[in-house]
């Protein structure tokens, strides 16, 4: 299991994801699954991964050695790739390469081709983008009317960005909102926790702002976490409880 958020905000970018791969009682492992693809003062890109682990970083490992062009025979990359929307087109092409040699003997182990992917950055001078990529190649983009988007583990962290992000949100309010999402998830879901992998990117920056790692004990998690289980203790106790109880006669 895994959770991996992307907001897009009008000042930028923000990108979330965990690093848990197993969570048996006395098997967890970890591996990054937020992966960046940077050349400062040019462009700057990320992906974050879920589903099966071999896929998905057979498909990195694809984009940073360049997948060849049918009719010129010169690798694509991420690097020459000339707009974001080529560049998803790209990660595209590698998920499905991955699939023609891998899926086969996946279906003969009874096992499913099995993965989703987070893509966003900015090419200097071109829009930032951000795109949810699926097992097929095909993808989608983040809108501002609805301006995250989230693969593997969604739903404990959703009903968060959705109450409290909007295209207009501070970068790093986003963050924040980002990281109570992630927490609300690994409290109801052991298939995903730390250590967190973050990236900021700032629009029209060409380079990261923050990449960072949350481990485990690092003072500000911590404390959001306990704010933010205090907060709502205080938000339901303030709320009148239902009407409906019977009275006595």
């Amino acid at each position: 299991m895994t959770y991996c958020a992307g907001i897009l905000v009008q000042d930028g970018l923000v990108m979330i994801a965990d690093t848990r791969t197993n969570a048996g009682l006395d098997d967890i492992s970890t591996f990054r699954k937020l992966h960046v693809f940077s050349w400062p003062g040019e462009r700057t890109m990320a992906l974050a991964t879920a589903g099966n682990l071999s896929l998905t970083q057979s498909i990195v490992s694809l984009l940073h050695e360049g997948i060849p062009n049918p009719e010129t025979g010169e690798a694509e990359t991420l690097q020459n790739a000339p707009s974001m929307f080529r560049a998803a087109q790209l990660v595209g092409r590698a998920v499905r390469i991955v699939r023609e040699t891998d899926g086969e003997a996946l279906r003969e182990a009874g096992l499913k081709y099995d993965m989703s992917l987070l893509f966003g950055g900015q090419i200097v001078g071109q829009p930032m983008r951000l795109f949810m990529v699926y097992s097929a190649g095909n993808f989608i983009e983040c809108g501002m009317d609805a301006p995250f988007l989230q693969i593997g583990e969604h739903k404990y962290g959703k009903p968060i960005l959705d109450r409290a992000v909007t295209f207009r949100s501070h970068l790093y309010d986003a963050l924040k909102v980002g990281l109570i999402s992630m927490d609300s998830t690994m409290r109801s879901n052991l298939g995903v926790g730390l250590p967190i992998d973050i990236i900021v990117l700032r629009r029209d920056a060409a380079a990261p702002e923050l990449n960072r790692r949350i481990e485990a004990g690092e003072p500000y998690f911590h404390d959001l976490r306990e704010r933010w289980s205090a907060a709502l203790r205080a938000a339901h106790m303030a709320i009148p409880r239902p009407p409906y109880e019977p009275t006595g006669e």
